[in-house]
């Protein structure tokens, strides 16, 4: 009998050109990272985790930019191993059904499995946007995995910061239709411009990130996962109660902290951050001066002497 090769299916397909595309914009940073997956039994969840660099663990959690905006941080950061986590809908992660858990608690718990998955015992962890979230509350629930948390563009961390214009778009019933047309390269950039990275864009320091984004909207469903999380997350202009940090939960978290705001950034004010750093008890603000939402795409050397350092210290 004669041996045929099975059909490829879809799923597969979809997911082999999104590695090629993923691929190919690592590789303009001269980057070739390893793809690794964490099996965690609560909640019950794959994630996948691209791993840089031997030394000091950095685990990456990402915003709604997602994933492949890290690459010209991570390339400024030889001698740590950078760990790139795919958050849960994401890329090539399995969805987690975030209505169903306290938003607080199951993203630490995320977190925590991650790294007993890659048996870490203790790490730096970086995050952005949402992602700072992430990091702090894996601060404030499992402080003794956290050596150091830093938040890398301002997120929805105190009551004060509204739900920014995207993210209610998302989450509205336009938003339905928006995930699920095809992804174009002028709709990521009206989105990075009104981030604060006008400057980065006009001069192409964004153009590999766009084609990765646009693979991601066609290759992958990371958006459409991405508003049911945040139809659990936001009613109306503000965060539902469990996402933001009151004041006497700033002033528990023990690991060091660090909040690199960039100017530019329309995500709360300095005013309101220097408050907000100053409730922490190992709190740090630094300003970074005409920079957006991302801001080491502006300043990624800049961002990484601030992270080797705050480390160090």
């Amino acid at each position: 009998m004669a041996i045929r090769d099975l059909p490829m299916t879809t799923a597969t397909l979809r997911s082999d050109r999104f590695r090629l595309a993923e691929r190919a914009t690592w590789s303009q940073f001269g980057l070739d990272p390893v793809e690794r997956y964490v099996e965690l039994d609560e909640p019950r969840i794959r994630l996948r985790v691209l791993e840089i660099g031997t030394g000091q663990p950095l685990l990456f959690v990402h915003g709604t930019a997602g994933p492949g905006a890290w690459p010209s941080l991570v390339r400024e950061l030889e001698g740590f191993r950078c760990l790139i986590l795919d958050r849960p809908g994401w890329g090539l992660s399995s969805t987690l059904d975030y209505s169903k858990h306290d938003y607080g608690d199951v993203t630490a718990a995320v977190l925590a499995g991650v790294l007993a998955g890659l048996g870490i015992q203790r790490a730096a962890v970086i995050g952005n946007s949402i992602g700072t979230v992430w990091a702090l509350r894996l601060a404030a629930q499992r402080p003794s995995l956290v050596s150091h948390a830093m938040l890398i563009g301002a997120g929805p961390l105190v009551p004060e910061v509204a739900v920014p214009g995207i993210i209610r778009l998302i989450a509205s019933p336009v938003g339905a239709v928006m995930v699920r047309l095809p992804e174009t390269p002028g709709r990521t950039r009206s989105i990075l411009r009104h981030g604060g990275h006008a400057a980065s864009l006009d001069d192409g320091r964004l153009d590999e990130f766009i084609k990765w984004r646009v693979a991601l909207g066609r290759h992958t469903h990371s958006m459409r996962h991405e508003r049911a999380m945040v139809r659990a997350l936001v009613k109306g202009r503000t965060f539902r109660p469990g996402i933001t940090f009151d004041d006497a939960e700033l002033a528990a978290i023990q690991p060091p902290t660090l909040l690199l705001h960039g100017t530019a950034d329309p995500t709360g004010t300095v005013d309101l951050w220097r408050r907000f750093a100053a409730l922490l008890p190992h709190g740090t603000l630094q300003i970074v001066k005409d920079a957006g939402h991302e801001p080491w795409i502006e300043d990624p050397a800049g961002i990484a002497r601030h992270i080797r350092a705050f480390v160090a210290g």
